[in-house]
């Protein structure tokens, strides 16, 4: 009993420094903004000093740094608010990953993904005496298009290879950033006495949704005897099959609406890399290289923009779309129906579906960086262009006044109104594959058609 004083004390010492540090730390309140006549802004004031929240308030207050910009398709100018500071966009980078994908791949571009021999095949026992390559970039390529090929090359007769699987360095499966871990779950899921339960499931999902119910009927399955390594095919390699994956169009779809920053960084492997992607943007669209800086080409790190370039990216996009007959939707999210990072914002049923827009969020790095970046419809029939960009906060916080703040733009418009859309299931994108065979007329016979790199 005679520690309870000291121990009173020490509570006492760790309630002052806790309060002490938190004073410390506090973010500074956000600057001013500029909004359109009818638009509330949240009030901010200091931290050691928060008033009271009601109802009525709006969100609550926030502190950081925050960058605005919003505009009609014609270019006037609704709100803005340091659109010519630097913040982290996150993952709203990959917007400039798509722009530059769409211009120099084309939307309907297929990553291919060849699978070759070197051996003899025996008709009779199923078996080719030789080699299974695997070249290809594909950065899509996943359990389901994995049993697929075993489907495949059992319609041709291939039940076992006798030799190695060799994948080549650039392989990937799953997401996964290493070839000869992709290799090894290539090599488990051919073979369906080695299959994951999750192979299958993902196998039988996908064709289920497609109500592709002959592919059920049979358990597709190629046995690898030898071993899995990297490397390159031999010269002497001929093509037994190419397995082309969804349009582009599909991969982005997928690609922004769950942010994957692997395939976000596959493709951009494709187009040249960060440095490349980077000059491109800058270049094609007339922003000041200082204003676009990136680390990463999916929002990881430490990126730079400001507001004004990312408008500038967003329209680009918006025109390279057009170009194609496509629209935002085709390869954003649309907030409130589709899966992913907008399922859960813009809900409420007058909301729903009238927000196309990309997010970013990085809890920690430059403490707390947060953005939203699309573009909205009103009841008015006007469809305005928003970049949000907030860092050095709450990032929970920064997405409430994100949502606030084009929630009260679309007030002041009439109110919401969703965009046409019709939602398709993710799993279809990715299923809209085409298989080719190497083959001269069903027969294993040495048709090369290109060595695989």
């Amino acid at each position: 009993m005679r520690n309870k004083p000291r121990l009173a004390k020490l509570f006492a010492a760790s309630l002052i420094l806790f309060v002490l540090t938190g004073l410390l730390f506090a973010q500074t309140p956000l600057t001013e903004q500029k909004l359109p006549p009818g638009v509330a802004v949240p009030q901010q004031t200091p931290a050691t000093a928060a008033p009271e929240k009601t109802d009525d308030d709006g969100p609550p207050p926030i502190y950081g740094l925050q960058g605005v910009l919003i505009e009609t398709l014609d270019g006037r100018i609704v709100s803005t608010q340091a659109v010519d500071q630097k913040f982290n966009p996150a993952s709203s980078v990959k917007l400039a990953t798509a722009f530059v994908a769409l211009r120099t791949l084309g939307p309907s571009h297929r990553f291919s993904t060849g699978f070759w021999t070197d051996g003899p095949f025996d008709k009779a026992t199923g078996t080719i005496q030789g080699n299974l390559y695997v070249s290809g970039r594909d950065p899509s390529f996943h359990h389901e298009h994995a049993v697929m090929i075993a489907r495949q090359l059992n319609n041709l007769g291939i039940r076992s290879i006798s030799g190695d699987l060799i994948v080549a360095p650039g392989f990937t499966m799953n997401f996964s950033s290493s070839a000869r871990s992709s290799g090894r779950q290539l090599y488990d899921t051919l073979d369906a006495s080695l299959r994951s339960s999750e192979a299958t499931r993902a196998w039988t999902y996908e064709r289920t949704v497609l109500g592709d119910q002959a592919s059920l009927s049979t358990v597709p399955s190629v046995a690898v005897m030898g071993e899995v390594t990297v490397g390159s095919a031999a010269a002497s390699a001929r093509l037994l099959l190419t397995h082309k994956s969804s349009k582009l169009t599909d991969i982005l779809k997928v690609l922004l609406c769950y942010s994957n920053n692997f395939m976000a960084e596959r493709i951009g492997d494709s187009l040249g890399g960060r440095e490349s992607v980077n000059q491109q943007v800058v270049k094609v669209l007339g922003i000041p290289a200082d204003e676009a800086q990136f680390g990463s080409l999916s929002g990881l790190g430490i990126n730079r923009v400001t507001p004004r370039a990312m408008m500038k990216i967003l329209r680009g996009l918006r025109n390279e779309l057009q170009k194609n007959k496509l629209s935002p939707a085709d390869i954003m999210p649309v907030a409130g129906i589709d899966p992913g990072t907008l399922e859960d914002r813009f809900t409420d049923l007058a909301w729903k579906g009238s927000v196309i827009a990309k997010t970013g969020t990085l809890i920690r790095t430059d403490g707390g960086a947060s953005s939203l970046v699309g573009q909205m419809r009103a009841a008015n029939g006007d469809t305005l262009l928003f970049v949000i960009m907030n860092q050095h906060g709450n990032v929970s916080r920064f997405r409430s006044n994100q949502d606030y703040l084009v929630m009260q733009v679309q007030l002041s418009r009439g109110g919401p109104k969703a965009f046409n859309y019709k939602p398709l299931a993710l799993t279809m994108k990715l299923a809209d594959t085409e298989s080719i065979s190497g083959t001269t007329n069903g027969e294993l016979g040495p048709n090369v058609q290109a060595h695989p790199k």
